[in-house]
């Protein structure tokens, strides 16, 4: 059982990402503590989820995540990564119903 990073984490490494995800998946934390202990919006942690279903903790890195946006949307603060686009709170296979 992966160990939750501390709910103080300001640097958000691809491993404490997937510790957070897996977490809520296990059903050891709901996601709503989640976004409550970690102070991420649900959009974030969805977009965890989504990632981390199609690619693994690897694909939760900022350089993975940067090879595949688009190059104008690269200069542009806060823009998802192809698979977090039009957001669905129940992202299939991870949590909720699909």
């Amino acid at each position: 059982m992966a160990k939750l990073p501390p709910p103080d984490t300001k640097r958000w490494v691809a491993s404490r990402k997937a510790a957070v995800v897996t977490a809520v998946h296990d059903g050891r934390i709901t996601m709503e503590a989640a976004l409550n202990r970690y102070q991420l919006t649900k959009e974030e942690l969805v977009c965890w989820q989504r990632v981390f279903g199609s690619h693994g903790t690897r694909g939760l890195r900022a350089t993975f995540v940067q090879q595949y946006r688009e190059p104008q949307r690269c200069r542009t603060r806060g823009s998802d990564p192809p698979d977090c686009a039009g957001l669905d709170p129940s992202p299939p296979g991870v949590g909720g119903s699909a």
